[in-house]
C-alpha cells in the first residue's frame, strides 16, 4: 500500500479549503457593493431583504439626514411610553446598511413593555431618567439594573426584554441596532391582539387561568 507524500496531505488540505470558502460565505450577511443604496419604497411592494435603490441621479443630500429622533413622542397611552423609529421605513438611506436607531420616550412610571428583536441586537443609553431595564435568557434568567442617565445597556438578540421608568419624571433613551429593520415582537399584543385572535384555549392551558380572566385581558388591547 502507497502511503501519500506530505505534500500530496496538504495539496488535498487546501483543496478542500477552498471547496469549503464559499459555503462559509454564505453563511454571513453580504457586505454591501456600492457606497450606498437609499431606498426607493415607491418603486415596487415586493422587497427581499432590502429595498430597491433610489436612481443615483435622484439622490440628494437630504436622503442622508433625518430628523425624526428630535420629536418627543406621545406617551398618552396605556403604557405610557412611545418608540419613534429611525430605521429604513423612516430613514431610506439606511437601506443595506444593516443599522438604526429608535427613540423611546416614557411618562412617569411609564412602560416599554416586554418585547423582543428578532433580527437584531440592541443597545441603549439613558439620556434622561431613571430606568429599570431588564431581559430574560432562554435559559430563563432574569438580569436587570437601574440605569441614569449616560450609563449603557445591552439586549442580545431575540431576547425578551423590557424597560420601566422608576424615577420621578420623564425619560428618554436612545437604542441603536445592528439591522436596518430589527422587528419587534410586543409580547402583549402578539399574544392577546392577534389577528385573527389565538385561540382562548391555548391561552388559557399555557397560562393555566380561566377563560373569562383571557377575555378580560384581551378586551384591553381591543381597538
Amino acid at each position: 500500500m502507497k502511503i501519500p507524500s506530505r505534500s500530496h496531505v496538504h495539496m488535498l488540505s487546501y483543496l478542500v479549503v477552498l471547496l469549503l470558502l464559499p459555503l462559509l460565505a454564505s453563511s454571513a450577511d453580504p457586505d454591501p457593493l456600492q457606497d450606498f443604496c437609499v431606498a426607493d419604497q415607491s418603486a415596487s411592494s415586493i422587497s427581499v431583504n432590502g429595498f430597491p435603490c433610489k436612481p443615483a441621479s435622484k439622490v440628494t443630500s437630504d436622503d442622508f439626514f433625518f430628523d425624526g429622533l428630535t420629536k418627543v413622542g406621545d406617551t398618552s397611552n396605556i403604557f405610557g411610553s412611545n418608540v419613534t423609529g429611525g430605521n429604513v421605513l423612516t430613514f431610506p438611506a439606511l437601506n443595506t446598511l444593516g443599522i438604526s436607531m429608535n427613540r423611546v420616550d416614557f411618562a412617569p412610571g411609564g412602560l416599554n413593555p416586554p418585547h423582543t428583536h428578532p433580527r437584531a441586537t440592541e443597545s441603549g443609553v439613558v439620556i434622561k431618567g431613571k430606568l429599570l431595564v431588564g431581559f430574560v435568557t432562554t435559559g430563563n434568567v432574569y438580569h436587570s439594573k437601574v440605569l441614569t442617565s449616560g450609563q449603557m445597556f445591552v439586549i442580545p438578540r431575540g431576547l425578551v426584554h423590557f424597560q420601566k421608568n422608576v424615577g420621578v419624571g420623564k425619560a428618554l433613551i436612545i437604542t441603536a441596532f445592528n439591522s436596518q429593520l430589527p422587528g419587534a415582537v410586543v409580547l402583549p399584543f402578539t399574544l392577546f391582539a392577534s389577528t385573527p385572535s389565538i385561540p382562548d384555549d391555548v391561552l388559557t392551558r399555557a397560562f393555566q387561568v380561566e377563560e373569562k380572566v383571557i377575555e378580560s385581558i384581551k378586551s384591553k388591547f381591543s381597538s
